[in-house]
This record gives C-alpha cells, structure tokens and sequence, in this order.
C-alpha cells in the first residue's frame, strides 16, 4: 500500500498493486469470517446456567479441573457471562494458575463493574502475586459494594496487616541487617521434666577433661551434619507420628545447623548415584502395597533390586502421613546412605503437618548429608507461606523466631541438582532465554545464582521456581503470572546445549501421579496423593538406577564406566487416612481468600 502511493506521476508499479489488491482481499476476507463467527454465536443462557452448575458441584468437591472445563463450555454458549468467568477465576486460583484468575476476573467486571466477587477473585491473585495495595484497593471495593459483609471487612484488615508487617521487616532488616540466625541461642531454651519426648544425651569420652571442655557445645555437637543419631531422628518421627511437638530447643538446633550446611551448599548440586544397592527390606516392602498401590516397571526387570538407585520425590506439600507410606511402604526404607532421596520442594503448606515434614527431611539431612537433598519450591517462601498455611502452623506450634528461622532455611534451600552429569531436576522449569539468538542458560549460570533471599519478581531464580513446560513449541507467558510456559523445543535447546538428557520437575499435580512430555525429555512427578483431601489423584515418585555402559550390573566389577538407567522407574500410590486435621487448617486472615 505504501509503495503504491508513492511511485511517481501516479503510475503504480505492478507488484506493488498486487500487493495491494492481496491485502485488500485478505482484509475483507478476514472482516467477513469474524462478522459470520460473531454472528453465529447463538446464545444459550440455559445451557449456559446449567453448565455453570455443573462446574460449582465439581468445584465444591474440590475437582478443579473438571470445574473449569464446565465453566469454559458454559461461557461458548454465553460469553458475557460474568459469573462464570469469576467462577472460572476462583478455579484457577485453587491450581495456583493465578494470571489465568486474573484475567477471567478482569472480564468479568468489565462485564460487571460492580461484580464484587469479581473484585474478590481479582485481589486473591494480586495478593498471590505479592501485590498487596493492589489486592487492597480491590477488597476496599469489595467493602464498599458490600458493607455489611464482615468476612470481607476480615480479609481487607488483613491484607493491611500484612502490609504493616511488610513494610515493618523491610523497615528491621534495612536497620539491622544481622539475620536471627546469628543472634539466636538455643541453650536459652529449657527442657522441663514434663517433656516425655525424645531428648539428646550428652556422650561421655574417654577423657573427662574433654567432657568438662565440651559441656556447653555438645549438644550442637551433635546437630553439626553427620553427628546427628539415627536413633533420635526416628524417635522424632515417632513422636511427631502421635501429634506430638519436637521440643523447641532441638528444632532450633537443627534448623540453625541446617542453615549453615545448606548455606554452604551450591545454588546447583552434583549428585551421584550411591556404590551399594538399598538394603534388602528396601525391596521386599514394595511387595507389601496395598491393593490400591500400583507398582509401574518402565521397561526395568526383577534385577534392578540388586543395583544402586536414586528416588526422586516430588511435591509433598504438608502430607506427612502420605511421606511415612513412602518410607515405611511404598520405597520400603528411610533414607540413608544407600538409600538417597531427593526432595523437589514444596515441602510445606496446604496440608496442615507441614511442619513435621520438614523437620523429619532436615533431621534426616542432619544425620548424613548423602542420603537426601533438598530443592526449594515456590511455597518455600514466605509470601506463600503466609497465604497457604504453614506460617500460621509455626506459630501456632512454636513461635514467629522458630518461623523466621525456618525462612532462613529456604532461603538457603538449592535450585536445582544434576544426577549423574544426565537428569537436571528443578521444581518449575527451564530458565527463559531467548533461545534465537541468545543461547540457552548454562548450568555455570545456574550454579552462581545468589541466595539467602526471597525469590525476585523475574530471572533464573524465579524461573526455576515457577515455569511449566507447555506441549507446542516456543515460550508464552505463565498461566500463574510468574515465570513462563517453556515448550519442546526450549527442552531439548536446554538439553543439548548442557549436555544433558532428562529434565524432572514438579510443580503441578497430575492425576496419575507423574506426566511424561516433550517427546520423553520431560517428567512431572507429584509426590501428595489425594491433593488438599480433595484431588483425587495418585501419588508418585521415581528411581533411577545405576547401570554400566554394556549393560551388565555394575557390581561384577568396579572398572566399569557407569551410567544412569533411563527412563527411570514410575512408582505410583494412593494416600493413607491421617488425623482430622483439614488442608490450610491454620491458613487464617488472608488465607480465606484461598478456600
């Protein structure tokens, strides 16, 4: 169009007009197919409604999915409909998808701009999102259309609360930049006789001038990595197994050495494979399953029982009593040196025994460092913590510094982990590069990611945190409004380029458990059966074996090149009653928005 009213004295160049008559064509073409869609669209407000009731009965059973897909059909046949795009928005929400929940709330009031359970759905994002004058600018609003609603006045109060109490950390840290790991001294708390939980006895060495040197450092001694007894860390989980607390001094000796060890730990692990399969009990109780549990064998035969093996587990979210199956049942072990797990975060919130599945993975951790590593998820922060659960479960069975000490921890937490120079595992997904032109984020980049703070809005910290792999190719922007949707072609650049063969990551709940994708390059495993009490689905985990380069097992001869067995094994279970303590039980204030 623009050459042909540029070309001189009028005359207009042939390939120009072509162009020109092409565009016009497509133009109208395009004009018309839209007119003939809108057109066709017939509204069905019935259907529609009925719809829209199908999708509130699955939602209330807590099958989010299924409730979208109800709420999606019910809007083809009425896209107006602001209540199902607010309805819609409260679904995603409860999948954390929280820019999807942002944008269906934001058509709702355009829909409806005095929608107040639009302006609802809307501040619940914002606040995931840590947008907290945004979420209260909205629940404001809320009160305003509804004043004599008092669960909203509730929720505005504590979003201002959190506010305060923001600006007030920020405000301490600024002033005094020493962490309370630093200052904080266990030996202040004391043990009362009435304590009949486990306890740590001082050993007596040979030497009694030893004894009298060390009277005082003893006990940190013995939480120092390594030094922890096996003994007492089964005591806790027994104890904690009965609902009963870990006496506050002991907790704050071991996150306090925790945080040490994992502050010297880097931002990437290398992990190998151990020398030794598990012991034999480690196999014979998989056998034991009960008649739910489903055992999958990818191609692996009877004899992987004999060679060394890695379990990676994914999500557990606060599900202590499904992580004891796993020990007790499903892997048939605890961990130990020949037996190594790697958690891939989110050990907490949601399910209301957070904080006895992170204090049973760091006492392990504790009594040797081999046999389990840590990979921090996106609920290891403190913003989630505050809207999902688990900070109000410290406080209500500690105290704010034993929280505190636990955000310390996480800070500290690692990204991600090699195994075996060939399975990068991360709890979201890849990093975002623009893979054309610029090259695909390396591991020498990821291993000098800083820490010992809470993730940025946007980089590789964030990204490894939050990014979900999609099935078509390229990168789009997440559907949580952090991080972003990598596809196969951002995996197998990734791969390649680190020399690399598997990614494994968590991060989303999958009804079978796990998800294979990306042509096999890509695993999501989801270790939290039944999900919040109310999912439905199977927990899973995986295990990766040591095999040699012919193919034999590894432990004929020690000369032989080792490599990993891939695919990795598939595990899959169902989870097991626990005590009537609901999801998010101590989810208050702000956590309503949530539920």
């Amino acid at each position: 169009f623009d050459a042909a009213c540029a070309a001189p004295r009028g005359i207009v160049d042939s390939t120009a007009l072509a162009l020109l008559l092409q565009y016009i064509t497509i133009t109208m073409t395009e004009a018309q197919a839209q007119a003939e869609t809108e057109s066709s669209v017939v509204v069905d407000s019935e259907r529609a409604t009925a719809l829209k009731d199908l999708g509130n009965q699955e939602l209330q059973k807590g099958h989010f999915v299924p409730a979208i897909d109800y709420y999606s059909r019910g809007l083809e046949h009425d896209p107006d409909h602001a209540v199902l795009y607010s309805n819609r928005a409260l679904a995603y929400l409860k999948i954390e998808n929280y820019g999807l929940a942002l944008t269906d709330a934001e058509r709702a009031l355009a829909l409806d701009p005095q929608y107040a359970k639009a302006f609802y759905r809307r501040a619940s994002a914002h606040l995931a999102l840590n947008q907290y004058k945004l979420a209260r600018k909205d629940l404001r609003q809320v009160c305003q259309l509804q004043p004599r609603d008092r669960s909203a006045r509730q929720k505005l109060a504590a979003c201002e609360k959190a506010m305060k109490e923001d600006a007030f950390a920020k405000a301490i840290q600024a002033e005094h930049s020493v962490p309370l790991s630093q200052t904080y001294d266990p030996r202040q708390l004391v043990i009362s006789e009435s304590y009949r939980g486990p306890r740590l006895e001082q050993q007596q060495d040979n030497d009694p001038k030893d004894n009298d040197d060390n009277d005082e450092d003893w006990e940190a001694q013995l939480f120092e990595p390594g030094n922890l007894p096996r003994s007492f860390v089964l005591e806790c989980v027994d104890w904690m197994r009965k609902q009963e607390q870990v006496h506050k001094r002991h907790v704050a000796f071991a996150l306090l050495s925790c945080q040490r060890l994992l502050q010297q730990t880097p931002s990437l692990m290398r992990i190998s494979l151990p020398e030794r399969a598990p012991p034999h009990h480690a196999h014979t109780k998989n056998k034991e399953l009960n008649q739910d549990d489903q055992e999958y064998d990818n191609n692996h035969s009877h004899e992987t029982a004999d060679r060394p093996r890695l379990t990676v587990c994914g999500d557990t979210h606060g599900q202590f009593y499904d992580l004891l199956h796993i020990f007790e049942s499903v892997n048939g072990g605890f961990p130990s040196r020949d037996n190594p797990y790697v958690f891939n975060g989110d050990f907490v919130d949601r399910g209301s025994f957070s904080v006895e599945v992170i204090l049973t993975l760091l006492l392990f951790k504790l009594h040797d460092p081999t046999c389990l590593y840590l990979t921090r998820g996106n609920h290891e922060t403190k913003n989630m913590n505050k809207i999902y659960g688990f900070e109000g479960e410290v406080k209500a069975k500690y105290d704010d510094k034993m929280f505190q000490l636990f955000l310390e921890v996480f800070e500290w937490l690692p990204l991600a982990a090699v195994v075996e120079d060939a399975v990068f595992v991360t709890h979201g997904g890849l990093p975002a590069r623009n893979y054309d032109p610029e090259p695909p984020a390396t591991l020498e980049q990821i291993a000098n990611i800083p820490r010992g703070m809470e993730p940025p809005e946007s980089g590789l910290m964030s990204d490894l945190l939050w990014s979900d792999p999609q099935p078509f190719p390229g990168k789009s922007p997440s559907k949580r409004g952090v991080g972003f949707s990598f596809g196969p072609d951002y995996t197998e650049a990734f791969l390649t380029a680190n020399r690399l063969q598997l990614l494994v990551r968590s991060h989303e709940v999958k009804d079978e458990g796990y998800l294979v994708e990306h042509g096999g390059k890509t695993i999501t495993v989801f270790s939290a059966p039944n999900y919040c009490d109310t999912m439905g689905n199977k927990g899973a985990l995986l295990r990766f074996y040591k095999t040699s380069s012919n193919g034999e097992d590894d432990t004929t001869t020690t000369t032989k090149t080792t490599t990993l067995s891939l695919p990795p094994e598939f595990v899959q279970y169902q989870a097991v009653p626990h005590p009537n303590v609901k999801p998010m039980q101590y989810a208050a204030g702000m956590g309503g928005l949530f539920q």
